[in-house]
């Protein structure tokens, strides 16, 4: 579901007033004034951009509005908006600049488990798989901004398949898409979170797998308790109402799978389900901690954990009896710790998804010369509409500079690495039109990189 213009306001998830200095209470009633006005700016911008085809050019209608706005409240929400469409184009770190969500130690945090030897570390995929066994539902959170949230979602697919889940539900599809089962992929008409390449991984393995993929996103206009029951809802008749043995996994974002506590002055999307159809689910928490480009963000617990064994995957901690830790006690059934960021050749290195994807170097001159550029790879086999695989931009200009300051890199310097499964794809490079300047097919060998290139007459 593309975000209502109050989502930035009314997702307490995001916790977005603790990115800034909280206001006096005398200029409360300002501050939320400005966050209004800033919403509403956030939505003209984004529907501008969409009538625009291709989302390079979307986007840099977006990055030139940011760079023209440095109002507090306007860059604080309309930066969400802006880190979205920057995952979407394979500029991760870009995307984690742009919206950043302070981890503070809250009250609410549970001790550490770092603290003393009452927990230990385990791979988080085998702690999930052991508590998923006798499980009906379980249920991932997300960042929007921070694909890496999303990769061990997509690792622990086929070990939950082998378990007997039946079902996989993604909040972000619409429902309106009644032919993605049949296509086997999704496109741009699928749903808004999933133009980001590791989201459309995440529902295309669903699909190869065999998983029935459902949406579950409240098709009204509700907002706040009542989006959360229209999800609730809409999950339990789609999923169990007329199959009761099925077993489902969800993808949702952020505090929409909390186990307690007020929601949007009501309840969560979780706990509305539980009450309709009499499943508790595993709920895993996964957005807090999570590296941020300024580790001065990152949680407490986290910082500790790096300095004194820094996690190669998704990690969960476990204590002698089996059970697992939650930062969160209550509101979730495990916290899960995802590795720091590594790159090579200027990408973020999580975007092997465990290994199951190479590295395979592009060369700039894809692109004859035309900058900025969009690289995206396509399995053979799927139509041109198709979510790539994987996407990346390249010699975009620095458009917060000006005059002298503002260049683009040459295209000898331009290379870049495309992550990508075993096989066959499509590549294809785009300018800032949207017009295609090249193609080229190239094949992912399972053990040597890059071993053939084959280029299109």
């Amino acid at each position: 579901m593309r975000p209502s213009p109050t989502f930035a306001l009314t997702a307490p998830a995001l916790t977005i007033l603790a990115l800034l200095a909280l206001p006096t209470l005398a200029g409360a009633a300002s501050w939320k004034e400005q966050q209004i006005a800033a919403a509403e700016k956030s939505e003209s911008i984004l529907r501008q951009a969409e009538k625009v085809r291709g989302l390079l050019p979307q986007y840099q209608i977006m990055r030139a509005a940011y760079v023209a706005d440095d109002g507090k409240a306007f860059r604080l929400i309309f930066g969400q908006y802006l880190s979205w469409h920057q995952s979407y184009l394979g500029l991760h770190d870009d995307a984690m600049q742009s919206f950043s969500i302070q981890q503070g130690g809250d009250k609410q945090d549970a001790p550490s488990p770092l603290d003393g030897d009452a927990w230990r570390i385990e791979p988080a995929a085998d702690t999930i798989a052991r508590l998923a066994a006798d499980q009906r539902a379980v249920f991932f959170n997300e960042a929007h901004n921070a694909a890496i949230t999303r990769t061990l979602t997509v690792a622990m697919l086929p070990r939950l398949k082998e378990l007997g889940f039946t079902h996989f539900a993604a909040e972000t599809l619409y429902e309106t898409d009644t032919n993605l089962a049949g296509r086997g992929y999704p496109n741009e008409d699928s749903g808004f979170y999933t133009q980001e390449p590791v989201y459309a991984e995440m529902v295309r393995t669903a699909l190869r797998l065999g998983f029935t993929v459902v949406a579950y996103e409240a098709a009204s206009e509700a907002v706040g308790d009542a989006r959360e029951k229209e999800q609730a809802r809409n999950l339990y008749n789609r999923v169990f109402k007329d199959d009761p043995k099925a077993r489902v996994v969800v993808n949702a974002g952020y505090a929409h799978i909390v186990e307690s506590g007020k929601y949007l002055g009501g309840a969560s999307m979780a706990q509305h389900f539980r009450k309709i159809a009499h499943i508790d689910p595993l709920t895993v928490e996964q957005t807090m901690l999570i590296p941020h480009t300024e580790t001065s963000q990152d949680h407490p617990y986290y910082r500790a954990l790096l300095a004194k064994s820094p996690p190669k995957t998704a990690v969960a901690f476990v204590a002698k009896d089996g059970k697992p830790w939650s930062l969160r006690e209550g509101q979730y059934d495990l916290s899960v710790a995802l590795p720091p960021y590594t790159h090579d050749n200027g990408r973020q290195s999580w975007l092997s998804l465990g290994g199951t994807r190479q590295p395979y170097t592009i060369d700039g001159e894809i692109c004859r010369s035309v900058m900025p550029c969009m690289i995206e790879a396509r399995y053979i086999g799927e139509g041109d509409d198709a979510i790539p695989a994987d996407r990346i931009v390249i010699g975009l200009s620095d458009s917060s500079l000006t005059g002298s300051e503002r260049k683009f890199r040459t295209v000898n310097q331009l290379r870049t690495d495309l992550y990508l499964r075993p096989g066959r794809y499509r590549v294809r490079a785009s300018g800032a039109d949207s017009q295609v300047v090249n193609t080229q097919n190239i094949t992912v060998a399972g053990s040597t990189v890059g071993s053939s290139k084959e280029r299109n007459p």
